[in-house]
């Protein structure tokens, strides 16, 4: 499996990760609270665990299974966050993130509505789906504007531990083609 390695919209180039973005992931958001909150993992209190993500994100690009882009500004080249796409037999599941200053510009709905046009552009992904806490309306939010179907509830789906330690009820979002 092999989706593109850049990616371009009118205001955005999402390309693939690279370690020289430590810093710049570190500082824009990693170790931001209130943009980890609803993801899967915690702040990152060191540069070095920015660094060990990259490098997993790197082998995930080699082995085909999962396609992290940086999300960069054109008009700049600056990082704003990052998207990925993980690939399970015809499916492919979102998952992004966003610097702060950034939010409420319609830059993750930009790149959401890229990597969902891309990925239903393969022949063999048939399904596009994310999923975010179900009090994150901003993340509902942004996979609404990107053409994203709400199918559901799943409860008790995922530990966000920034806010729990027990697993939380997530909305479940999908485009099929």
């Amino acid at each position: 499996m092999e989706l593109a390695s850049v990616v371009e919209t009118p205001r955005l180039r999402l390309r693939p990760p690279m370690m020289g973005d430590a810093e710049a992931i570190f500082t824009q958001y990693a170790r931001d609270v209130e943009v980890t909150k609803y993801l899967l993992w915690r702040p990152h209190e060191t540069i070095e665990t920015v660094r060990d993500f990259l490098r997993h994100c790197l082998a995930a690009r080699e082995q085909g299974t999962t396609f992290p882009w940086a999300i960069t500004r054109k008009s700049d080249g600056r990082l704003l966050g990052m998207i990925e796409a993980r690939i399970d037999a015809s499916r492919a599941e979102l998952g992004y993130a966003l610097a702060r200053p950034f939010w409420g510009q319609g830059f993750a709905t930009e790149a959401v509505r890229a990597v969902v046009d891309l990925a239903l552009a393969h022949p063999t992904i048939y399904r596009v789906w994310a999923v975010c806490d179900l009090e994150n309306h901003a993340s509902a939010r942004v996979l609404e504007k990107a053409g994203l179907q709400r199918e559901g509830v799943l409860r008790r789906w995922s530990v966000h531990p920034n806010v729990s330690e027990v697993p939380r009820d997530c909305v479940c979002y999908a485009k099929v083609k």
